[in-house]
């Protein structure tokens, strides 16, 4: 019973039947994936989410430093308005500044973890 099993036309046959199911398998995967985008929204990865954070916050300083030059220049910029837009680029890069020290600091703990 065990010679059968392991001749070499019973492994080829079996390994030929592994690829098949595999192949299959592989093309079901890629015809069930287009109905499962329907219902469910991409997620951001880690790095997107971060990389939009930061843009955000550049948008925030550019916007903050466009409208002190506008003012500084004698345009018609209300002084509230400036300080408003200095204020909450301040306060964003401080938040980013806050979550950087936060992933780094959970990154040394990481590091130093007894294994």
């Amino acid at each position: 019973m065990i010679d059968k099993a392991t001749s070499a036309s019973n492994i080829a046959s079996m390994l030929q039947t592994l690829k098949a199911a595999q192949a299959q398998a592989s093309a079901g995967t890629q015809s069930l994936q287009p109905n499962m985008g329907v219902n469910e929204t991409p997620k951001p990865s880690f790095l997107d989410a971060v990389r939009g954070a930061v843009e955000q916050v550049n948008a925030t300083q550019m916007q903050s430093q466009a409208l002190r030059e506008g003012f500084e220049r004698g345009e018609d910029v209300p002084l509230t308005d400036v300080v408003m837009s200095m204020q909450k680029s301040s306060l964003a890069f401080e938040a980013t500044l806050q979550v950087r020290n936060k992933v780094l600091r959970a990154y040394e703990d990481i590091l130093n973890m007894p294994v």
